[in-house]
């Protein structure tokens, strides 16, 4: 199926140079002078690489021909993470590279949405957001900002991601992290 550049929207997947993309954000730009476009950042479903594109207006695009199947995360060995489809129990490896940046948020027993393309399994897509625990942090002192007040400083979690949260967190707590960018939320 073919899509051109006014049907496209957050999350379609689009076939590019012959990889898959996903189409994180686009934005119709109309010039006073010359022709329309399309300026588009692309998510490579493979390498979890994020790219900016530019296309003409009316430019058509094969689409991505997909499906998801919710699982969930069961284990990690070395570099083959462990599946299980929610209802068949069918368990599925796939690795690191197929992954990809969601490795850094995958904890146990969390369930998420593995990508087939072409009835073959392909990538991981995450829930937006995870909870997870800080297993490593230097404690937050007071006065450690020149203002006062804000501040952060770098935390490990048990997935063994490192992300920025504020000084008042500590080992142990839970925290809810976006898992499209990495950033901090709040507590859970």
């Amino acid at each position: 199926m073919q899509v051109s550049t006014a049907e496209f929207r957050r999350g379609l997947k689009i076939e590019l140079d012959g990889n898959p993309y996903t189409i994180v954000d686009f934005q119709h730009v109309k010039p006073g002078k010359g022709g329309a476009f399309v300026r588009t950042k692309l998510k490579h479903l493979r390498l979890g690489t994020v790219v900016d594109r530019t296309f003409r207006s009316g430019e058509k695009f094969g689409t991505v021909d997909f499906e998801e199947k919710a699982m969930q995360f069961l284990y990690r060995d070395d570099d083959q993470f462990h599946f299980m489809h929610l209802k068949t129990y069918e368990q599925i490896e796939l690795p690191l590279e197929s992954v990809g940046e969601a490795a850094q948020y995958l904890k146990e027993n969390m369930e998420v949405d593995v990508l087939y393309i072409n009835e073959a399994p392909f990538g991981v897509e995450l829930p937006t957001f995870a909870e997870l625990r800080v297993v490593r942090t230097d404690p937050g002192l007071r006065g450690d900002t020149a203002s006062g007040g804000g501040g952060s400083k770098p935390a490990t979690v048990e997935t063994g991601a490192v992300i920025q949260v504020p000084l008042f967190v500590n080992e142990g707590d839970v925290l809810r992290v976006d898992t499209r960018s990495g950033a901090y939320i709040e507590r859970a």
